[in-house]
C-alpha cells in the first residue's frame, strides 16, 4: 500500500466518509486514512481500535487496507469482520473500546463505500470533527510503529442482548422481513427466530450487488416487494432494513408504507407511561402529527437537526428514553443501550403487537391527519447553497413568521410547515412541506420552491 496524495475532499461528509469506489476512494485512500486515524487516536491517549465492515463488494479489500494503515502507527486493531453497524456499536460498548471504524456506505448505491468512525465514547464523528480529521490527514504527520491485530466475535453476545431484552406476549404474528440482501442478511433470521412468530424472509441472501432493490427502507418504492408479499400472505406486518442494518422501514397489514414518524408515535404511546422522563426527540423532517401526539399524551417534544450522528448524540446527552428521525434511525434508551438497530426497532414494534389484539392499521387510529410532500431536491452548488438558506431566513424574518433554524429553516404555522435545508450528503437543497389541507400545501410548496429558484444562482 502507498500513501494517497490529494485525497478527494468531497468524501469527507457531514456524518461520515463516503464516496464512489474506486474513483473517489480506493485501497490507498483507506490505507492513508488508517495512518491518520491511528496517529490521531494516539494523540488522544488511545492505543486500541475496533474495525468492522459491511457486505459491499469492495468492503473486504478496503477493510484490509484500513487495518494495515492503522496498525502501522502502533495501534492494536480488534478485528470484528463482517458485521452490521449496530453490531459494531455493541462491540464498542461491550469491550469499552470506543475508538473505531466501520467500513460501510449504509444505504447508498452498491458502488459506494465509506467509513463511520469515532474517536471516543461521544459516538460517531460529525461536522467539524470530520473536517478537522481531514486536515490532519492532509498534513501527513503520521506516526510509524509496529502494531498488531486481534479478533473478536460479537455475534453470540449480540444475540444474547436481544434474547434478554424483549418479552413477547401470547399473540403469534405473521411477519415478513426484507434484509434487502444487505448486511442484516447475516443475522436477521437468527434474531427473529428467537421470538414466537410465523416468519417469512425475502431477499435473505447476503449480496453486495443488492440485486432485488436498493437497500433503503425509508424510500417507499424500495418496499414494493415487501408490500406485495405482505398482501399475498395476509401478514400482520412487513419490516425492511437498510444496507448496514441501522435503519428500519415498516409496511402495514394493508400493504401501506408507514413513515418513521408514525412508527415513533406507536412506540411513544406504549412507552410514555413506563418512563420517568417523558421527553422525546424527533428531527425537523418529521410530521406535526408526531409533536401533536406527544403533546396529547402529556409529553414534551424536542425538534432537532437531521443526521444520525447528531440525533443519537442529543438523545444520549439529554438522557431521553427514545428519539429518532424520519430516515429510519431510532434510539431506545429505556432498556436498550441507545444505539440504532433496525432489527431491534422492528422487534420492539412486534413486541407491542404481540401483547394486544389490534392490527397495525387499528393501532394508528387517532393520529392527526396532515398532507405532506416527499423530500424535494433542487441542485445547488456547495459554495452557494448556504447563501440561499440565509436569504430565505431573512425573507422569513421580514415576513414575521415563526421559524426554527437548527437545521436550515423550518417555517412553522398553526396547521402547516415548510422546511428548506442544505443536504449534508451532496450539492442539493432539500425541501419538505406539510399542511392540514392540499390547498395550503400547494401554496407553501410554490412559495418556497420559487424562492429557492430565485436565490439559487
Amino acid at each position: 500500500m502507498r500513501i494517497k496524495e490529494n485525497i478527494k475532499t468531497n468524501i469527507f461528509r457531514g456524518y461520515d466518509i463516503r464516496g464512489i469506489y474506486p474513483t473517489e476512494l480506493d485501497e490507498d485512500t483507506f490505507y492513508t486514512i488508517g495512518l491518520g486515524f491511528g496517529t490521531y487516536i494516539q494523540k488522544l491517549g488511545t492505543h486500541e481500535a475496533i474495525v468492522g465492515h459491511d457486505n459491499r463488494l469492495s468492503s473486504n479489500s478496503l477493510y484490509d487496507a484500513l487495518i494495515e494503515g492503522i496498525t502501522q502507527t502502533g495501534v492494536t486493531v480488534i478485528k470484528i469482520g463482517l458485521v452490521t453497524t449496530p453490531m459494531f456499536y455493541y462491540a464498542q460498548i461491550y469491550l469499552k473500546k470506543y475508538a473505531g471504524m466501520m467500513v460501510t456506505a449504509s444505504h447508498n448505491p452498491k458502488d459506494d463505500n465509506g467509513i463511520k468512525f469515532s474517536f471516543d465514547e461521544k459516538g460517531n464523528c460529525k461536522g467539524q470533527e470530520i473536517q478537522d480529521f481531514m486536515k490532519f490527514i492532509q498534513e501527513g504527520n503520521f506516526k510509524y510503529a509496529k502494531g498488531r491485530t486481534t479478533t473478536f466475535n460479537i455475534e453470540p453476545l449480540y444475540i444474547e442482548l436481544f434474547k434478554n431484552n424483549l418479552h413477547f406476549g401470547p399473540r403469534k404474528l405473521n411477519v415478513v422481513i426484507d434484509p434487502a440482501n444487505g448486511t442484516t442478511s447475516i443475522i436477521a433470521e437468527k434474531l427473529y427466530k428467537l421470538f414466537p412468530m410465523n416468519l417469512t424472509i425475502i431477499n435473505k441472501e447476503s449480496d453486495g450487488n443488492f440485486p432485488n432493490h436498493h437497500p433503503d427502507p425509508c424510500v417507499e418504492s424500495n418496499m414494493q416487494q415487501l408490500k406485495e408479499k405482505v398482501l399475498e400472505l395476509k401478514a400482520d406486518i412487513g419490516i425492511g432494513f437498510d444496507g448496514d442494518g441501522d435503519r428500519v422501514g415498516v409496511i402495514t397489514n394493508k400493504g401501506e408504507f408507514l413513515p418513521t414518524d408514525k412508527y415513533m408515535i406507536l412506540i411513544i404511546r406504549n412507552l410514555i407511561n413506563k418512563v420517568e422522563n417523558k421527553t422525546f426527540l424527533y428531527d425537523v423532517k418529521c410530521s406535526k402529527s408526531l409533536s401533536d401526539e406527544i403533546e396529547k399524551l402529556g409529553g414534551k417534544g424536542i425538534c432537532y437537526r437531521t443526521g444520525n450522528s447528531y440525533t443519537k448524540a442529543k438523545v444520549r446527552e439529554d438522557n431521553l428514553p427514545f428519539g429518532g428521525e424520519l430516515s429510519g434511525h431510532v434510539y431506545f434508551r429505556d432498556k436498550w443501550p441507545g444505539f440504532d438497530s433496525g432489527l431491534y426497532a422492528g422487534l420492539r414494534l412486534l413486541e407491542i403487537m404481540s401483547n394486544n389484539n389490534k392490527n397495525l392499521d387499528e393501532m394508528l387510529d387517532g393520529i392527526n391527519k396532515y398532507y405532506s410532500t416527499p423530500e424535494i431536491k433542487i441542485e445547488s452548488k456547495d459554495n452557494i447553497k448556504f447563501e440561499v438558506i440565509e436569504k430565505i431566513k431573512k425573507y422569513v424574518e421580514n415576513k414575521g413568521y415563526k421559524y426554527l433554524d437548527i437545521d436550515g429553516v423550518r417555517v412553522e404555522f398553526e396547521d402547516s410547515w415548510a422546511l428548506i435545508r442544505c443536504s449534508n450528503t451532496g450539492p442539493n437543497i432539500t425541501l419538505r412541506f406539510e399542511a392540514k389541507d392540499m390547498k395550503k400545501l400547494k401554496e407553501l410548496e410554490k412559495e418556497y420552491i420559487d424562492l429557492v429558484n430565485k436565490y439559487n444562482k
